[in-house]
């Protein structure tokens, strides 16, 4: 069976940090924040409710910045990630154009919390690229559990093989197969004829 829409994961498949070692890699000489200070305080004390859609980005990033840096504002660390966190793999969008040319429908399903998406979709031009996006803050889950792929499904109208999905973690993959999808691990530069051969013909 053709899919009728390819869901694309975003972050290590779309988009990758600037520099190749993570998007915070040079944050301590930028911001002044260690990098592994603000993972111990800021990502695993506040990102599970931030990523499912339980509590605002800048309202916990305030409680940590207030802590650990308080000379960086909400609005610069934002602006710092988001920025560093945005090249954009060309080749791929080169792919998915031709791809969408044949008519089959392109969305984005990937783990973000409100603030990233709207920057994805809007400043980075990922609208120009795709049809829609379904993401774990709006949906009030993430992958791989279940939940997200069966929330996708309601929200396009379809389930299974007519799902065509890409991402770059294997457990995700792994659970959307479990559900159906026809789901293939992403390396860069990888060719999506040869991951689904049936996609671009009739």
């Amino acid at each position: 069976m053709k899919p009728a829409i390819l869901m694309v994961d975003v972050d290590g498949v779309i988009v990758r940090p600037i520099n190749p070692l993570g998007w915070s890699a040079e944050i301590e000489r930028d911001l002044g924040i260690p990098a592994a200070v603000l993972q111990s305080r800021f990502f695993h004390l506040h990102w599970d409710d931030i990523v499912h859609g339980r509590a605002a980005l800048r309202e916990r990033l305030a409680i940590a910045l207030a802590e650990i840096a308080p000379q960086v504002s909400c609005e610069q660390l934002i602006r710092y990630w988001f920025k560093c966190d945005s090249e954009l793999d060309t080749g791929l969008l080169a792919q998915l154009k031709a791809l969408r040319a044949t008519g089959v429908t392109l969305h984005l399903a990937t783990v973000q919390e409100h603030e990233r998406a709207t920057y994805l979709w809007n400043d980075l031009g990922l609208r120009d690229h795709f049809d829609d996006m379904h993401y774990a803050a709006s949906l009030g889950v993430s992958k791989p559990s279940q939940g997200f792929y069966e929330a996708v499904e309601r929200r396009v109208g379809l389930r299974g093989s007519a799902i065509a999905f890409i991402d770059d973690s294997e457990r995700n993959v792994r659970a959307a197969r479990e559900r159906g999808w026809q789901a293939a691990l992403w390396t860069p530069g990888a060719s999506l004829d040869a991951l689904f051969p049936e996609l671009g013909h009739p």
